[in-house]
């Protein structure tokens, strides 16, 4: 399935915080009901359920759908896209999870199958939402977010592939990467990457995007957005993001970050939870 390139409506709503819980990297609840996203990647573990609607995503070149018993968990680093499964739109609540809380042996299940349904886990899921609204409740929330683990692990488990994966990145686009990985914020331009990796320019952008279903230029303008996220919830002024996290100014952040986010960096940063702390 193609991704639509839909501008955000203006009645986006969308909350997002970091709650004081290990392995938390960002609690996001949203609702859209028009706006789809783009392919991109994230660099922690994304867990999704929806509460109204449908979400019909890519993940791994295989469309997915997220129905109201399914927990969904995406792979850190696996492009995927997003948009909505019904008229109404969607409203979603989201926790993206440090890449070592569940950890690398489950990436290929979840890439596999990534929509789990499970009521007692849907119901779980919930409930860490519930308590990471609640400042106070962190060792509630922590504990929560131990058992979801475990579950996951067990319903996953049967699934997981073998230590030795049939398909290893190819040495080329995995150069480039942890090149793209290592410069975040600084960039570099195709014909630098070409001359470090030793390849021809076209070949390599074929050889990344072959391997990763995503070209070079998307990979790392969504790391940015991902890295502009983190510096608004550290409380960083939105006009200084943009130079922060790599952008050529502040109109090319919001450009991406909105196309990414659905919403401008003023108001996601002005929306810091619940409570609006």
């Amino acid at each position: 399935m193609a991704a639509q390139h839909l501008a955000a409506p203006p009645t986006a709503d969308v909350c997002a915080w970091r709650p004081r819980v290990p392995g938390v990297v960002e609690v996001f609840h949203a609702h859209f009901t028009e706006y789809a996203y783009p392919m991109h990647v994230h660099e922690a573990w994304t867990l999704l359920i929806v509460d109204d609607g449908a979400v019909r995503y890519d993940l791994d070149r295989h469309e997915h759908g997220t129905p109201h018993d399914t927990v969904s968990l995406l792979p850190p680093h696996v492009p995927h896209n997003g948009s909505p499964a019904t008229p109404e739109g969607f409203r979603k609540r989201v926790l993206y999870l440090d890449s070592g809380v569940l950890g690398e042996d489950l990436v290929g299940a979840a890439v596999d199958a990534p929509d789990v349904r499970d009521p007692v886990l849907r119901r779980r899921v919930g409930q860490l939402h519930s308590a990471l609204a609640r400042p106070g409740d962190e060792l509630e929330a922590d504990s929560r977010l131990t058992l979801i683990g475990e579950r996951l692990r067990a319903r996953l488990g049967p699934r997981l592939r073998p230590a030795a994966p049939p398909r290893p990145e190819p040495g080329l686009a995995r150069r480039l990467r942890e090149l793209l990985d290592e410069r975040v914020v600084a960039g570099l331009t195709l014909d630098e990457a070409a001359g470090l990796v030793q390849a021809h320019p076209a070949h390599l952008v074929r050889a990344f995007s072959s391997a990763y279903g995503i070209a070079p230029h998307q990979y790392l303008t969504a790391r940015r957005v991902d890295l502009a996220r983190r510096l608004l919830l550290d409380g960083l002024p939105s006009g200084e993001v943009a130079a922060a996290s790599g952008f050529y100014d502040q109109a090319h952040l919001t450009r991406h970050f909105r196309k990414l986010v659905g919403v401008t960096p003023g108001r996601y940063g002005r929306r810091g939870g619940p409570s609006g702390k």
